[in-house]
């Protein structure tokens, strides 16, 4: 079975069989640990942030290596950390800014680590980097602007020259793209509206076409996101999980949903809202089970280290993945033809022909799979290999056989389950089809 989706001019094989990543967003506001867009937010000027925040970068625990290894536990694949964020703050020992982690206490490129870290444990590298700039001289005020309401912000930005700015997105990108090895996604973010009197930004702004022409003469195998408003390889809904596989002009596409543990990219240190290790797997089983991958995020602190309750996640996930990983590798939405039980998620992988039956909700002794019947050699529960028995078509259920059939027949496979719930966070059935 395969399926009629919009091609990619990057390699997007890897992605489409890895299908769960970590997103690392880490920057200065990590120490003000109270959401990574806080200078907006506070309305805070360049001059202002930098002097607090700057000076004060040491992230003395900062272990790339505990990262990764960390991430390759909870069944992640690859990664994409911020290589530059909103506030103009560069994690690398760019040419093209003093703004820069060597120029802080950490005295260091702490990208490069990074890179070397994960690209270490087999794990695939992405890049991040944000369109806007809040630190940069000809960044032009906007509708996203910290000072966005400043009367005399705005009047001195009409007289910056964007420009200079696009040449440096330009050349920021080309020493990410050439200092680093072979990257295989490079994630921009993003595009907007105006508002009020204030222009919004978009691809005329940052250049688009020209951009990825150069990024594909540099990387051609790269994969790129959507948010320069000119397509791209990858579609990206975020803090949201489509209902279906993502249409694009009415065909499917390669797409990723990023999602946080909690309701902050950055290091947040009291926000509340943390999902749970079970809330986090179906998710994952729920963007799979609809053709996509799931990108899930770490805000490091200020210190360098992931919040203890990110590596809880982290953990729960890893124990779940470690025994079910078969279940979402190469695994993709199954096909119309198996339609899904009640309370449950299928994913299907093509090459090995195995369905696999997520259960969310476990019921009394049968899961009944209409439409199943005479398409399935044999079944078991996933984490332990041990064997689920199968009946098809009309199953007796009272004194009289054949008395209730509570809507099955001759299409209906049902499988016979323990009492107990297996203790795994999501019960998983492997089904190898015929």
């Amino acid at each position: 079975m395969t399926y009629d989706v919009q091609p990619t001019t990057g390699d997007s094989g890897w992605f489409t069989r890895d299908r769960f990543g970590l997103f690392i967003h880490w920057g200065l506001y990590s120490l003000g640990a109270r959401h990574e867009w806080l200078q907006s937010r506070e309305r805070s000027s360049t001059e202002a942030y930098g002097a607090k925040y700057f000076k004060r970068f040491d992230p003395d625990l900062y272990d790339p290596e505990l990262w990764a290894q960390l991430a390759q536990e909870a069944g992640m694949t690859y990664f994409v950390a911020t290589t530059k964020h909103h506030e103009g703050f560069c994690l690398w020992d760019s040419e093209l800014t003093g703004f820069k982690a060597p120029n802080t206490p950490a005295r260091r490129d702490v990208l490069r680590p990074m890179v070397d870290a994960f690209r270490g444990r087999g794990m695939k590298v992405g890049f991040y980097y944000s369109l806007l700039d809040w630190n940069h001289p000809h960044y032009t005020v906007d509708p996203k602007h910290p000072l966005r309401e400043n009367a005399a912000f705005i009047e001195e930005s009409g007289r910056r020259d964007f420009s200079q700015y696009r040449d440096y997105l330009y050349g920021q990108t080309e020493e990410l793209l050439t200092r680093f090895g072979k990257i295989d996604l490079l994630f921009y973010d993003f595009s907007f509206p105006g508002e009020g009197e204030l222009a919004g930004k978009g691809k005329d702004d940052w250049g688009s076409d020209a951009l990825v022409r150069r990024i594909r003469e540099l990387q051609p195998q790269i994969l790129l996101n959507d948010r320069l408003q000119v397509g791209g390889d990858i579609t990206t809904p975020e803090q949201y999980i489509p209902k279906a596989w993502v249409n694009v002009n009415g065909r499917k596409v390669v797409w990723e949903t990023c999602h946080t543990f909690s309701g902050s990219w950055g290091y947040h240190r009291e926000e509340s809202s943390w999902k749970s290790v079970e809330m986090l797997v179906k998710m994952l089983i729920d963007v799979v089970s609809r053709g996509g991958n799931l990108l899930l995020n770490v805000g490091p602190t200020g210190r360098g280290e992931f919040d203890e309750r990110a590596v809880d996640r982290l953990k729960g996930i890893g124990t779940w993945m470690r025994r079910h990983s078969r279940a979402i590798y190469g695994c993709t939405q199954a096909p119309e033809s198996f339609p899904c039980p009640p309370d449950c998620r299928l994913t299907y992988n093509p090459q090995t022909n195995r369905m696999y039956l997520h259960v969310y909700s476990w019921p009394f002794r049968n899961i009944h799979l209409p439409g199943f019947a005479g398409k399935v050699e044999y079944a078991q529960l996933l984490h332990d290999a041990s064997e689920i028995r199968m009946k098809e078509g009309f199953v007796a259920s009272g004194i009289e056989e054949g008395a209730f059939r509570e809507g099955r027949d001759e299409t209906t496979l049902t499988l016979s389950i323990p009492v107990k719930q297996p203790d795994v966070t999501v019960p998983v059935i492997e089904l190898f089809l015929k």
